[in-house]
């Protein structure tokens, strides 16, 4: 296949250069050379930019948010969700975990997945596997959040958190609640406006898992 491809070059050489003087031949294909160059600086740069400003990419790891994304599930996140917008309770969001940020050793935080819960000014209490928010800042009713999402019942590290949200800050859990380090167990438990950096969209691999992922409780992704 190589070969084929080498061999095709060297004949599209051949006929650019057909009949030409030496020097005008040498000039032809410098110029066919810098012509490719182009493209492929052009294809780079348009790919850098989209991976910079428009998509990120990231997996997860473990099983934290099962059974939304399964491990080792490749995602797709846009940027530009929260450029044009607020994030909003139930969103699977990709961001810097916060104690790696606030780290002066790390120079690279790690990227985390996880669903928004709590708003800046909210309280969130945790009791007996489920979520109280009171002060709600989105114009729902306080009370216990509904939760469709989950893997299964929580019975693992649910009772007994409060949490009081700061300004320009979030609470972020995983959707598998019985095996997720989300911000029940950080040293800063919340993750500033800033650190947010995608909205994620879609898993596109592996290909049997390829979808649109689900940012809602059912019931309101229906209406």
């Amino acid at each position: 296949m190589g070969s084929d491809i080498r061999k095709d070059l060297r004949m599209g050489s051949r006929s650019f250069t057909k009949g030409l003087p030496g020097g005008n031949k040498i000039r032809v294909i410098i110029r066919e050379i810098i012509s490719w160059i182009l493209v492929f600086a052009v294809a780079f740069g348009i790919a850098y930019f989209v991976d910079t400003f428009i998509i990120i990419n990231a997996t997860v790891p473990s099983g934290s948010m099962e059974n939304t994304i399964q491990v080792k599930d490749r995602m797709i996140g846009n940027r530009l969700a929260y450029k044009f917008g607020e994030p909003k309770r139930g969103d699977i969001v990709i961001f810097e975990y916060p104690d790696d940020v606030n780290n002066p050793n790390v120079k690279k935080p790690k990227l985390f997945v996880k669903r928004l819960i709590g708003l800046p000014g909210e309280k969130v209490e945790i009791k007996d596997g489920q979520v109280y928010i009171t002060n709600r800042q989105d114009g729902t009713a306080d009370g216990v959040l509904e939760e469709d999402y989950l893997k299964e019942d929580w019975t693992v590290s649910n009772t007994g958190y409060s949490f009081d949200i700061p300004k320009d800050q979030y609470f972020m859990l995983g959707d598998n609640r019985n095996n997720s380090k989300d911000s029940r167990f950080w040293e800063d438990p919340f993750v500033e406006r800033k650190e947010i950096k995608a909205k994620a969209i879609m898993v596109y691999w592996p290909i049997d898992h390829m979808g649109i992922i689900r940012n809602k409780n059912k019931k309101d992704a229906d209406k």
